[in-house]
């Protein structure tokens, strides 16, 4: 048993360590698994694990919201749920509010996304990368495409969830350590925002909320119950905890784009997701009928930052229009910047709206950015 444990780890360790696609956040330093990435679980991480009750090496949940700009890791404690361990903010993203479409269109990813050793990236370019795996099966059926979509550091972002090395550095201890436990994967659940009644309410008109309202159900198994959900894509679209109905004998078989078998969901899971569901519709056609005020469609800038990075990077939001290449596809239309709205009500962009036409900002767009 111990040996096989032993074994198991070293394969993983290897996964890991090899990294062999050469993706865009590799660099040139070979297979040899990096310093940074060898780093253990510092002694105030382990302590928090310990207070906790989370085993080191259970499994991991990332959840990553892009308006309020914060990763969450959540992990596994003694129970078998999982349990918030820490908040990060992130450094900066890039894009708009809405799932990435195209090649080129500077959108980070929304959906959800399974990780496996071999998208770990040590040689990253950016410090330390996590590989979201897009296009998973669902932007496939859905004819989206990208390349190289990562978490990683180096707060620099055209598509990618940027974090300080720091920060990233912490992660990808906690992700490498639940692989190395013996865990074939873990999940990525991205989101536009914390899909609370509010912030829907908030974004009512955004053409995007037919496919927020489809991840929303995702998101409800997993704060109602504190497990994992499990994903497949039919019909083009996302299906959670699905299992066979009871007079079936066959096992199911999902294809991304063909018709969903018959399925019903895990009856649990679906009490504790229904009652949640119930609760958030009613609070939101309360913030209907009140006509709470509706968020801009368009920011009109390229991604976002958390506050508590503004001071120290100055230089970071930009006018979309100066950063998306000629014929990338966008169908952005051409349209001012203007703020959106956190949650607090304060102005996301109060800052950047005054500097979008100085000369610096004007010269990003022909600047050559190294690939992430």
């Amino acid at each position: 048993m111990i040996c096989a444990a032993l074994v198991r780890a070293i394969v993983l360790s290897a996964a890991i360590a090899g990294a062999l696609t050469p993706v865009r956040c590799l660099g040139e330093a070979g297979n040899q698994l990096l310093e940074n990435a060898a780093k253990e679980l510092s002694p105030e991480l382990l302590s928090l694990l310990l207070q906790k009750k989370m085993p080191k090496h259970s499994p991991i949940i990332l959840r990553v919201f892009k308006e309020e700009a914060e990763l969450e890791v959540w992990k596994q404690d003694t129970t078998g749920h999982f349990q918030i361990l820490k908040t990060y903010q992130i450094c900066r993203w890039s894009g708009d509010l809405g799932p990435k479409l195209h090649e080129g269109d500077r959108q980070t990813p929304e959906g959800f996304y399974t990780i496996t050793p071999k998208l770990m990236n040590p040689n990253s370019n950016f410090y330390l990368a996590i590989n979201t795996g897009f296009p998973n099966a669902f932007d496939k059926a859905n004819d989206r495409d990208g390349t190289f979509l990562m978490i990683h550091g180096d707060c620099s972002s055209s598509g990618c969830y940027a974090m300080t090395d720091e920060q990233i550095g912490e992660i990808y201890a906690l992700a490498r350590a639940s692989l190395l436990g013996g865990q074939p994967s873990f999940q990525i659940q991205a989101y536009p925002f914390r899909l609370t009644p509010a912030n829907l309410a908030r974004h009512r008109t955004n053409p995007n909320m037919a496919f927020w309202k489809m991840i929303k159900i995702g998101n409800d198994h997993f704060e109602a119950t504190h497990l994992q959900p499990k994903v497949e894509v039919c019909n083009r679209r996302y299906v959670f905890d699905a299992q066979p109905p009871a007079n079936s004998t066959n096992p199911l078989a999902f294809e991304p784009a063909g018709h969903c078998p018959s399925f019903v969901v895990n009856p649990r899971i679906a009490r504790a997701a229904l009652a949640k569901q119930r609760a958030d519709e009613v609070e939101y056609a309360q913030l209907v009928k009140d006509n709470v005020p509706v968020a801009p469609i368009y920011s009109g800038l390229d991604g976002g930052m958390n506050k508590v990075f503004l001071a120290r990077f100055p230089d970071k939001i930009v006018s979309l229009a100066l950063v998306l290449p000629p014929g990338s596809g966008s169908e952005l239309p051409q349209l001012p910047a203007v703020p959106w709205t956190d949650n607090d009500g304060s102005l996301a962009n109060k800052v950047f709206g005054a500097l979008l036409f100085l000369p610096y900002y004007r010269s990003i767009a022909s600047r050559r950015r190294a690939p992430e």
